[in-house]
């Protein structure tokens, strides 16, 4: 899979390549027993920890207990929420910032649960650069997709942080080994994910990083769920049943890996075993407590926080239309704990 990392995509531009069509690799449960009903599940990127708990349920045949012989499938293209809604899967990975364009074009998908329970994206940079602070950005190039989302929410932070966005330059890379461009000074930070990109920086490359996170500035943008799972409403109203079991097994698997994250990260290697161990043991460590906030279920999502991420995507121009919060998500199919 090469030098797939872990990063947002900066986009809320609908994919429309044909479904199947953008499968790349896939993993099935070996030896099936007769009877398991077949279910596809897409990811949003190559394996990593924020799919711990699928791979944990996946290896400890929790799929199959509920009567699901699941085939796990990687995207050769950005997104998942074209290929859920036109029925090329069955359940997709996803994140707020593609499925309320989705829904404002069109395509009925909904949020079934959140993997993490908050945005763990953060801007990433060589401690060199000095990069403290939005503000700090000034004088600095950014490198990322040329995304509108990624505009704004630069834009945002510094303004809100009193600084001047004009004063950054921006060079598209798209999906690159980030530190050998930085440490080249063909660009100074990027978005990344803080619990993957930042560690393996941190913990595997052993280079001395520093990071502008996005929740400790939520008073500048709002929070968002990514990476969520999505269904088609179509699967939602004519196979309620199979949905709550597969909630049900993956919510078992999430549920290991907060309590166990070592375990956890043995089972995704024993899925991905071409991750480094190194990394997946770190990050397995660190995201083991971002899965769900204490006293709250795994996969629970809150109405104003899609609210919010809403308001935010439709005054920056960023939503065609209005989308209704409450037609986003639904907890209703999540395990009764």
């Amino acid at each position: 899979m090469g030098q797939k990392h872990l990063v947002r995509l900066g986009t809320v531009a609908l994919v429309a390549a044909v479904a199947m069509g953008l499968m790349a690799c896939s993993v099935r449960q070996k030896a099936p027993q007769g009877g398991l009903t077949p279910v596809t599940l897409m990811l949003n990127w190559t394996p990593n920890t924020h799919h711990a708990g699928i791979y944990a349920a996946f290896q400890n045949g929790w799929y199959a207990e509920e009567g699901i012989d699941l085939k796990i499938v990687e995207p050769a293209a950005a997104g998942a929420d074209q290929v859920v809604a036109s029925g090329g899967a069955d359940f997709g990975i996803s994140q707020a910032e593609s499925v309320l364009p989705a829904r404002a074009a069109g395509a009925p998908v909904v949020s079934i649960a959140t993997l993490l329970t908050h945005n763990d994206s953060s801007f990433f940079a060589l401690t060199s650069t000095g990069i403290k602070r939005p503000k700090d950005f000034e004088g600095k190039t950014y490198g990322g997709y040329g995304g509108p989302l990624e505009r704004e929410l630069l834009s945002t932070l510094m303004k809100c942080d009193g600084g001047d966005p004009t004063k950054v330059k921006s060079v598209e890379v798209g999906n690159i080994d980030y530190l050998p461009g930085m440490e080249q000074k063909r660009f100074d930070f990027v978005w990344v994910f803080e619990g993957w990109d930042v560690l393996r920086a941190r913990e595997v490359e052993r280079k001395d990083v520093t990071s502008v996170k996005f929740g400790d500035y939520g008073q500048c943008v709002p929070d968002w769920y990514t990476p969520v799972v999505i269904a088609s409403e179509k699967t939602l109203k004519e196979r309620p049943d199979l949905v709550r079991k597969f909630l049900r097994a993956t919510a078992r698997g999430y549920d290991l890996a907060i309590a166990n994250p070592d375990q956890a990260a043995a089972l995704l290697l024993k899925s991905a075993p071409e991750l480094d161990k190194t990394l997946v043991a770190a990050s397995a460590r660190y995201t083991a407590s971002k899965y769900a906030d204490r006293g709250t279920a795994w996969g629970t999502q809150q109405g104003k926080v899609w609210s919010d991420f809403a308001a935010f995507l439709r005054k920056s121009g960023l939503l065609e239309k209005d989308v209704p919060a409450n037609t986003a998500f639904t907890n209703d199919f999540l395990p009764k704990r």
